[in-house]
């Protein structure tokens, strides 16, 4: 579940027609419901699920970033 800090930040901005790809630091659970969760917090935008990072090193986590 994403902190409620990215809900408030969703709905501040206007995402319509943009792609969001999560991404996670820490944690093990993956990402769970949280697409689920926080479509309804930019209902127009298309949210998928990216990777957790925090085992690459820089150089994988950058091509990763640049692979989008």
């Amino acid at each position: 579940m994403a902190p409620t800090i990215i809900n408030t930040f969703l709905e501040a901005y206007d995402f319509s027609g943009k792609k969001i790809v999560l991404f996670a630091t820490s944690g093990g659970s993956g990402f769970g419901n949280t697409v689920k969760e926080l479509q309804s917090s930019a209902s127009d935008a298309v949210i998928t699920e990216g990777r957790l990072l925090n085992c690459g090193t820089k150089q994988e986590i950058t091509e990763w970033v640049n692979s989008l």
